[in-house]
């Protein structure tokens, strides 16, 4: 381990960095998910959802990311039952205006696109929470990643939970402890939340997001800081929506190079950089580096491991008419 840290180090002549510390947490139910689920009732759903996605990507390379971080932020609320696309109205309060979601979360208009391409293949078949699930794999793999088989037979949701969004969603700003308990409260191990974590390699973020990391904490660039700080102010409130990468080198590819960005000292958030700060996570940052391969493998264990989270299945729940709203 030591040799390792003393490597990274000298390949970016910069000294400590941060790491993210993932508890193990037990699986998740998913008795009645297959990958085989619409064989007969819809199976033109894929080819739906991935020509909608795929030309959705195409107009904005960035809307590959939205739709996967859609799929985080929706899974890590009462499991993955599409209960984030929901819309608040005067009786119901959704999850979209809470902390982690407010301003930020992106890419509704999109699964609506794909939910009117798939209901007119099979209507009142596939379930948004499916929908959302196979869109974020085809972003991924449209945009240089992996593909794999997604697990699928899960109804909509009822019911959301702004209380949810607000305390399950890791929060950019969190530390070791937090994150730990956060993932391991999803089922998700540490090697899963390193994994997933590389999701970072596409998409971009917002300034009120890094602004303490690039202002604040010691382990990072002072150069990588200080070309952040000149787009983020250090005020509260000023220039909060302004973005940047969370890539620096290539936000709109799949690939392994956000982990190279840690161990020199560029990771965007305060929760990235945590994955490499001389601790436990140090080693599998570097086999990442080293092994795209690895890389990919893990994260798709990840997100199979993610989509299988507390599923609303057989008479539960149901399948929407309109993601926004239930029936």
């Amino acid at each position: 381990m030591a040799t390792t840290r003393a490597s990274a180090a000298r390949k970016c002549s910069s000294g400590i960095i941060l790491l993210l510390l993932l508890a193990a947490g037990t699986s998740s139910a998913t008795a009645q998910l297959s990958t085989g689920f619409y064989s007969h009732s819809c199976p033109g759903v894929y080819d739906a959802v991935r020509s909608v996605t795929k030309a959705a990507i195409a107009r904005e390379q960035r809307m590959g990311a939205s739709i996967l971080r859609l799929f985080f932020h929706d899974c890590f609320v009462q499991g993955c039952d599409a209960s984030l696309l929901l819309d608040d109205t005067s009786s119901f309060q959704g999850e979209k205006m809470a902390t982690p979601n407010n301003g930020s979360v992106r890419g509704f208009e999109v699964i609506d696109d794909i939910k009117t391409a798939v209901e007119k293949v099979c209507p009142g078949v596939v379930s948004c929470a499916d929908i959302l699930s196979i869109a974020a794999r085809d972003s991924v793999g449209i945009l240089g990643g992996p593909n794999w088989d997604v697990k699928l037979g899960r109804r909509d949701s009822t019911t959301a939970s702004f209380s949810g969004a607000n305390n399950n969603i890791p929060p950019p700003t969190s530390g070791l402890s937090n994150l730990t308990s956060l993932f391991a409260a999803q089922g998700l191990s540490q090697k899963d939340m390193v994994a997933l974590s590389g999701a970072h390699t596409i998409g971009l973020a917002r300034c009120t997001n890094f602004r303490a990391h690039v202002y604040n904490d010691t382990n990072i660039d002072g150069a990588f800081a200080r070309t952040r700080q000149s787009a983020c102010p250090r005020t509260s409130g000023s220039g909060d929506n302004n973005l940047a990468p969370l890539d620096l080198q290539t936000p709109t590819v799949f690939e392994n190079n956000y982990y190279k960005n840690l161990v020199c000292k560029k990771g965007l958030l305060h929760s990235d950089q945590e994955l490499f700060n001389g601790g436990s996570t140090d080693a599998q940052v570097q086999s990442y580096i080293s092994s795209q391969s690895a890389f990919f493998a893990d994260f798709v264990t990840g997100m199979i491991k993610m989509g299988d989270i507390t599923p609303l299945t057989g008479s539960n729940g149901e399948i929407r008419k309109n993601c926004r709203r239930i029936n």
